[in-house]
């Protein structure tokens, strides 16, 4: 047995000898070190909830998508065709542009029109080897397309702060139970990435799992069908994995079905992100003899920081594009707070907005960020006063009981000491019996703290989190506060006279 473990042992003994005492001192240790383990825990759990509230209202998502709004001025004169030529000299991009019939809104003098490009994999194209494949599928496809898998590559590994990355083709599209072809649906299609699930947030598995990183590397044929899509085709409650369906004339396997965490918004017909299939993007370009993208969706690390990367992103995408200061953009960069703000807005008042959005999104989103965690900061200074006032308590009883201790075994230090024991072992061993009395009361303050937490976030639906280093900091400071009370004991106890000890009643 090595000599720490004996003069722990002989620390434990002799703190057994008052029972009562050591029992009223290690309880006011224990207290004050749950209360830092849940404070610590309500103060990390905060953070983490608003975060995951943050980001569950979409205020780190930025969308990128193809294509722009041109702007014609009222009383320019001639049809939309005659002033696609009016740019040609901008922008050798835009030479072969397609201009809508009909502007997509007209107020104050402006009309917009939407351009689209001959590489646009949703427009009605000639695509020899996919219409030989594909039959009529290529049909009624159409919206602008400019980005490409490289472009989505670029910012992923170019940018700092950018957290996930997932490129995105969209159309509707109908599909069908391979065995039985009556039974189809005409859905939302969405070729993407594998790390969707990850930046929309609320989503749930209830059978299999979203696409894997192979499975759209290797462009393989598989999907997974939102709630909507699964119960219209199979029923409600019936697990589709495994099963075939056909989508262009091409056999799928589905891998998974994706419905909403949340109970109170289940989804219904129509919904985006339910009512649809999501299969590799990198399929989509192969069966349709494709390569550019329709959006491109981000998500920062910090949603307070997401203006600012969405002006990098602007920034990097138009030098990759060549796009000078005098050629109007052919990508589209908003935030998830600007499309918010835009929803059910007037025409003059959007305008305001659209001419404000840098400043509008900064305020809207960092300093909300910025409020919630000055709340949440400020309510851990207010747990962290109240563990330091019961750590405080419980150093008092610790050196109380070292002071009674001292008194009471005056005889046995003048015995050590008339035996030949230095002043710095009598100090030390009422020193390493406090860090034994405090370092076991943390270890049971831990146990208490953990299961207060528990019990919080059960009963009352609060964010808590227990971490690892919240334990070794309560036990660090358990040890320090057992220190820091044995001092002075200790010292009395080192200065005692070895006869006048001796003879002590």
């Amino acid at each position: 047995m090595s000599a720490m473990v004996q003069v722990v042992l002989m620390a434990w003994n002799a703190l057994m000898r008052n029972k009562v005492q050591t029992l009223l001192a290690m309880l006011g240790v224990m207290v004050g070190v749950g209360a830092l383990v849940t404070s610590m825990a309500l103060g990390k759990g905060a953070q983490e909830a608003i975060k995951d509230q943050l980001l569950a209202a979409g205020a780190n998502m930025i969308i990128i998508n193809s294509g722009n709004y041109q702007v014609e001025r009222a009383g320019a004169g001639g049809s939309p065709a005659d002033h696609a030529s009016i740019i040609k000299p901008l922008s050798p991009r835009l030479r072969t542009a397609q201009w809508l019939p009909n502007p997509i809104s007209n107020h104050s003098g402006i009309k917009l029109y939407r351009t689209h490009f001959e590489d646009d994999p949703m427009a009605e194209h000639d695509h020899p080897i996919a219409s030989e494949r594909l039959g009529d599928a290529m049909a009624g496809l159409g919206a602008a397309a400019t980005l490409s898998l490289d472009d989505a590559r670029a910012i992923r590994e170019q940018l700092d702060g950018i957290e996930f990355v997932a490129s995105g083709v969209h159309e509707n599209a109908r599909v069908a139970i391979a065995k039985t072809p009556e039974k189809q649906w005409f859905t939302r299609l969405h070729g993407t990435e594998s790390q969707l699930p990850v930046i929309r947030s609320g989503w749930v598995f209830p059978y299999g799992r979203f696409l894997t990183q192979s499975q759209v590397r290797s462009a393989e044929q598989v999907m997974v069908l939102g709630k909507v899509v699964a119960d219209r085709l199979f029923g409600e409650n019936v697990n589709p994995v495994g099963e075939v369906l056909t989508l262009w004339n091409q056999e799928f396997t589905v891998v998974g079905v994706v419905a909403s965490r949340s109970w109170a918004s289940q989804p219904a017909a129509g919904d985006d992100q339910f009512d649809a299939v999501y299969i590799p993007v990198t399929t989509v370009h192969s069966l349709l003899n494709l390569s550019k993208l329709n959006t491109i969706t981000v998500t920062t690390a910090s949603a307070g920081e997401t203006t600012i990367i969405a002006k990098q992103i602007e920034d990097l995408l138009r030098v990759r594009h060549g796009i000078t200061e005098q050629m109007p953009d052919d990508f589209m960069v908003r935030t998830q707070s600007a499309q918010l703000l835009g929803k059910g807005l007037a025409p003059d008042v959007a305008r305001i907005v659209a001419g404000n959005l840098e400043s509008i999104e900064a305020l809207t989103i960092e300093q909300l960020a910025a409020s919630l965690q000055r709340a949440n900061r400020t309510m851990l200074a207010l747990l962290a006063g109240v563990a330091a006032v019961s750590l405080l308590v419980g150093g008092i009883g610790v050196m109380n009981l070292l002071l009674l201790s001292v008194t009471q075994r005056t005889r046995e230090v003048g015995l050590r000491m008339a035996m030949g024991a230095r002043s710095r072992d009598i100090a030390s061993q009422f020193v390493i019996e406090a860090i034994v009395l405090s370092v076991v009361g943390g270890l049971v303050g831990i146990t208490v703290g953990a299961l207060i937490s528990e019990s919080l976030e059960q009963l009352f639906a609060w964010s808590t989190d227990v971490s690892l280093l919240s334990m070794v900091i309560a036990i660090v400071v358990a040890a320090l506060l057992g220190t820091v009370a044995s001092v002075y004991p200790a010292h009395r106890a080192a200065q005692l006279n070895p006869i006048g000890a001796l003879n002590h009643e």
